[in-house]
């Protein structure tokens, strides 16, 4: 890897990775906040501070702003997520000074102006419907509040309609100076570009940003509760949610648990796309996945089925993660493991993939990691430890349910932890 990392003055971090076969650069500033970073009046503000930064500076309009990036062929675009907000541009080798100073602009100079809110507003108020009218980020959205509960963590990030419609101008401000300061970004880049122009170009742009925060960031500790919720709608099919409380980024058991989203979800090879989609058709969509935080994590499992199959789903489900806790096979191992030495190698012939992963390595690691000491990783974890894990993850803690859809013959929360009990193999209980 070609990675080069200076930590300025000011405190901000910029890392490069040259990439000199390319003739394009992918760029951007990285934010250790997100929606998790919002006080409980704030619900949705950095979601809306994401939009608003675009809508104009001192010394662009909102349509300069998207003029001056298209004209050259660029793209520039922003995203949030619980923990981090990202925006970021992709642009050939030759107009990254000009993707610098509008990142830079639109960071340090916005100026929220007060009919752009009220119309951005109107658009976020567009988008919460719409989410709200597409039922996989419903059971999503339901599926996190039960997970944690009355907690920030378990929110969504768009906010409700009352929480947009009441934020202002100096409440934005008051986010931005808590959270978005040197200490917690990173500025990123990878492709054709150089190191040392780069670090120039960036500490001259980014000079004005604020190296301590105004106020002390927010972020409590988040308690995985589990629970269980069901919204009938008159739908084709019914989405299913399956959760276990996970592991964050920083504990041992981390890759251990995408390993094992692998091998019962990860792909058209994957134990529950085999047994519950192949062998006995209960439904056409069905993975597993694992989301680390930076304090916890959660480990579940998606099924997509038609009503008349719920009474079978979730049995059949339940009865994978139970195999899973008594065997895995050393074959299944490798095969993830070459998945992941395959996603970490094509993802470096991307300089948007690659300025992500390193600056989501920063912020988590405070450095990047070398694929070869990912692989070693991996390469030490071994099947008894992955059935090990298996039975704490799915056997030790609550599960949390989220359906939409016909949900009344899907089996009750209770009746699934009654069958997620550690007892012999023969003798655990049946549900449905």
């Amino acid at each position: 890897m070609n990675v080069e990392c200076t930590r300025l003055p000011s405190g901000l971090t910029v890392v490069t990775e040259n990439m000199p076969h390319l003739e394009s650069v992918a760029l951007g500033t990285w934010i250790k906040s997100g929606s998790r970073n919002e006080t409980e009046a704030e619900h949705g503000i950095a979601h809306l501070l994401e939009h608003m930064a675009f809508k104009g500076t001192n010394q662009r309009t909102a349509r300069q702003i998207a003029e001056e990036i298209e004209n050259v062929g660029g793209e520039v675009n922003a995203a949030t997520s619980t923990e981090t907000t990202s925006y970021y541009a992709r642009v050939l080798k030759d107009n990254v000074p000009l993707a610098v100073d509008i990142l830079a602009d639109i960071l340090t100079d916005s100026v929220f102006d007060e009919e752009e809110l009220e119309r951005e507003k109107h658009v976020i108020l567009q988008e919460i419907g719409a989410a709200d009218d597409t039922p996989d980020d419903v059971v999503f959205d339901r599926f996190s509040e039960q997970a944690y509960r009355g907690q920030t963590i378990g929110r969504s990030i768009l906010g409700t309609p009352e929480t947009v419609q009441s934020f202002t101008s100096g409440q934005i401000r008051n986010y931005l100076s808590r959270n978005y300061t040197t200490d917690r970004m990173f500025v990123v880049a990878a492709g054709k570009v150089d190191h040392d122009a780069f670090v120039k170009q960036v500490e001259q742009r980014f000079a004005s940003l604020p190296t301590t925060p105004s106020s002390t960031p927010v972020m409590d500790a988040a308690r995985y509760t589990g629970g269980e919720s069901r919204v009938e709608r008159d739908l084709m099919d019914t989405q299913v949610l399956l959760g276990f409380e996970g592991k964050a980024y920083h504990m041992r058991d981390f890759y251990c648990s995408q390993i094992l989203a692998n091998i019962l979800g990860g792909g058209m090879s994957s134990r529950l796309f085999q047994e519950v989609r192949e062998i006995r058709g209960l439904c056409y969509s069905v993975y597993a996945f694992h989301w680390g935080f930076s304090d916890t994590g959660i480990f579940g499992i998606h099924a997509a089925t038609g009503g008349e199959n719920l009474p079978e789903l979730v049995p059949v489900i339940i009865e994978e993660l139970r195999k899973a806790s008594e065997h895995i096979d050393s074959q299944e191992i490798e095969r993830s493991r070459a998945q992941i030495r395959a996603q970490l190698l094509m993802g470096q012939e991307s300089p948007a993939a690659r300025a992500g992963q390193i600056a989501r390595q920063m912020m988590l690691y405070g450095r990047t990691i070398p694929n070869q000491e990912m692989m070693e990783r991996i390469a030490g974890i071994t099947t008894q430890r992955l059935t090990d894990l298996a039975g704490r993850l799915f056997f030790d803690t609550a599960p949390t349910l989220s359906a939409i859809g016909p949900v009344d013959q899907l089996v009750s929360l209770n009746e699934i932890a009654g069958a997620l009990t550690h007892q012999p193999a023969g003798a655990r209980k049946a549900v449905g």
